[in-house]
This record gives structure tokens, C-alpha cells and sequence, in this order.
């Protein structure tokens, strides 16, 4: 029986070009600066978003942290979505290793409301611990995967600076946003002052991330990463993997984005689910089960003895995520089948 995984886009399998580019990669340790092919990721990865420097790290959590490390000291603050992944799914980093006070603002939809940002702007009070830094995500995960449009999101980061907060920019998905709105991933990156992304979910890598900035700040970031064990040695391994996701990936992650739209639409077409709507759907499908009697746990499972997984992510909510490893047929077989075990009594 075959197995289509919808749980996240990184379970990918490296590819034949990357196991090669694995295999044959020239290394050395990075830790002193010495892997090439580590070098070469990072000079790629910041010609590509549009800043002087980079740095390779282990996950976008980490890549996330080091970055807020940089921009906030301790006893400091940083405004960011109720609904994003740093404040919900990082294991509160931010205060547990970096005593960064977060302050959470609305962002239904993908972005926070400018003024739910702005509130967080307060004059200088020794009861209050002042805002440095505006964190957005794009794609939104919790938010269905949606991609913010390029004009609200300048909008948001002007007003931002305007008020003195840096702005850094959890990208880990942020080229499926590029891609989707049909613009220059520099369209996003270009305007932040640091970005984080992921090799290991849409562009199929097996591991790593990015993290994107000015020299002084990715020099700053390089301590912080050794400080939190996630230095390096010949690392170029697993850089060699994201090199090519680079080259290879980008152009078909409108692929992914076309599958996640046929499976939403073939799930419409029970009474027992409601796919929720997406501004700028990507490569999820987030659905609620209506039937009563079914729960997200139980239609898993019942799903899974046919050979799809997914993720629930509340007792009646699930998340599906199309990937390269799953096909234009994948996505209608998996419909069909959970479709069918939604509708069994």
C-alpha cells in the first residue's frame, strides 16, 4: 500500500541531485569559516533576499532565535502574531535563552493589524519593557498557509520603522509567498532587516535554514549560534542538499500550490467537512469536521489504515500539506479516501 504523507512538507526525501551533490560536496569546518561549500549557501542565500550576509544554521527555530537574540537584549520586547509560529510552536526561546519579552498582537489573516502593532509603542517607562523589533511571518501556517500580498506587508514594515522597531521576518515558507504572488522573493526580504528560511520544508532539503542580514548582524548571529551549540563542522554535507533545492526547487513550488488547491476543492464537496477559505492559498488545506460524531483524531486514524496521513491540530480541526513528494493523483486518491471515511457511519 502507498503511503501519502500529508502531515508537513518536511518529510521530503532528498532528491537523486541532492544525495549526489551530498556525496561529491567539498568540506572543511565551518566552525573556523572553512567549508566552501557551507560559504557558497551563504553567499547564495543572501545575493538571493537581498542582503550582505548569511548564515547557515540547524532549523528555522533556530534560525528564528539567533535572529531575535541580535535585535532584542534582555528585559527587552518584541511584537509578533498571536497566531505565528514563534509565539505558539518555538518552545519560548525568546524568554527561556534570550529574556525577550514577547507582546502579542492580532494577526488573523496573516498580518497584524497596523494599529494592534503601533499599541505596543509606548514611551519610555521603567514599568514597561520597550519594543525593539516587529516580528511577521510569511506564509502564515496557522493562518492556513496563507501568502500575505506584497503591497500590506511594505505597508506594515514602513509604519514599523517609522517608529523606530527593527523588523525581522520569519520566512520560512517565504518563497512559496514569492511564488504564489508571482514577485522577486527580494519583494519581501528586501524590505526587513533580517530573514530567516527554510531549506527543509517546501524546497525539499533535509535539513536547515538560513538566516539573512547585514554583515555585523550575521557576525553577531555566528556568536549566538555557537553559544547555543549549533555550530558546525563539515557541514557542507548538508549544505551541498540546499544548494540544490535552490537551483532546483523553486520553480515547482507553484506544483505544490496547484495540488493543495485541487484537494481543497474535492474535500468542498463533502457536507461533513468545511475547508476553510485561504486570501492566498499555498501548499495547505486546513478543513473542520462537522459530523458530531467524528473527531480530527479518529478520522486520522481511520485515514492512516489507508495509507494518508495528516496532522489534527484541535479535535476537529486538520492540516494538510502538499510537498514534492506527492503527486497531482496522490492528492485526488487521498481526497477520495478521506472523503470516504468522513462520510462513514
Amino acid at each position: 500500500m502507498k503511503t501519502i504523507d500529508l502531515r508537513s512538507d518536511t518529510v521530503t526525501r532528498p532528491t537523486p541531485a541532492m544525495r549526489k551533490a551530498m556525496a561529491e560536496a567539498v568540506v572543511g569546518d565551518d566552525v573556523y569559516g572553512e567549508d566552501p561549500t557551507v560559504r557558497r549557501l551563504e553567499e547564495t542565500a543572501a545575493e538571493m533576499t537581498g542582503h550582505e550576509a548569511a548564515l547557515f544554521v540547524t532549523s528555522g527555530t533556530q534560525g528564528n532565535l539567533l535572529s531575535l537574540m541580535c535585535h532584542c537584549r534582555r528585559g527587552e520586547a518584541v511584537i509578533l502574531g498571536n497566531q505565528s509560529h514563534i509565539f505558539n510552536y518555538e518552545g519560548g526561546g525568546m524568554a527561556v535563552l534570550g529574556g525577550i519579552l514577547p507582546l502579542p498582537a492580532e494577526d488573523a489573516g496573516g498580518l497584524p493589524e497596523t494599529s494592534s502593532v503601533l499599541r505596543w509603542v509606548r514611551p519610555a517607562n521603567v514599568h514597561f519593557a520597550p519594543a525593539k523589533l516587529l516580528c511577521l511571518e510569511n506564509t502564515h501556517n496557522r493562518e492556513g498557509g496563507n501568502a500575505a500580498a506584497p503591497a500590506p506587508f511594505r505597508k506594515l514594515v514602513t509604519a514599523a520603522k517609522d517608529q523606530g522597531l527593527a523588523v525581522h521576518l520569519d520566512g520560512a515558507r517565504i518563497f512559496n509567498a514569492a511564488v504564489a504572488w508571482e514577485v522577486d522573493v527580494k519583494t519581501y526580504t528586501g524590505m526587513v532587516d533580517s530573514v530567516q528560511f527554510c531549506l527543509s520544508k517546501g524546497l525539499g532539503a533535509p535539513v536547515g535554514s538560513l538566516v539573512c542580514g547585514r554583515k555585523s548582524f550575521i557576525e553577531e548571529a555566528r556568536h549566538w549560534r555557537k553559544v547555543v551549540g549549533g555550530g558546525m563542522r563539515q557541514s557542507g554535507v548538508l549544505a551541498a542538499a540546499g544548494l540544490v533545492a535552490l537551483k532546483e526547487n523553486l520553480s515547482r513550488l507553484s506544483e505544490d500550490h496547484e495540488n493543495a488547491s485541487v484537494l481543497a476543492e474535492r474535500l468542498e464537496e463533502s457536507e461533513h467537512l468545511f475547508v476553510e477559505p485561504c486570501p492566498k492559498r499555498t501548499n495547505m488545506v486546513y478543513f473542520e469536521i462537522r459530523k458530531e460524531s467524528l473527531t480530527a483524531e479518529e478520522l486520522a486514524r481511520r485515514c492512516r489504515l489507508k495509507g494518508v496521513l495528516f496532522n489534527p491540530v484541535s479535535s476537529k480541526r486538520v492540516r494538510l500539506v502538499t510537498h514534492l513528494d506527492v503527486s497531482r493523483s496522490d492528492v485526488r486518491e487521498a481526497a477520495r479516501i478521506i472523503l470516504e471515511e468522513a462520510a462513514d457511519r
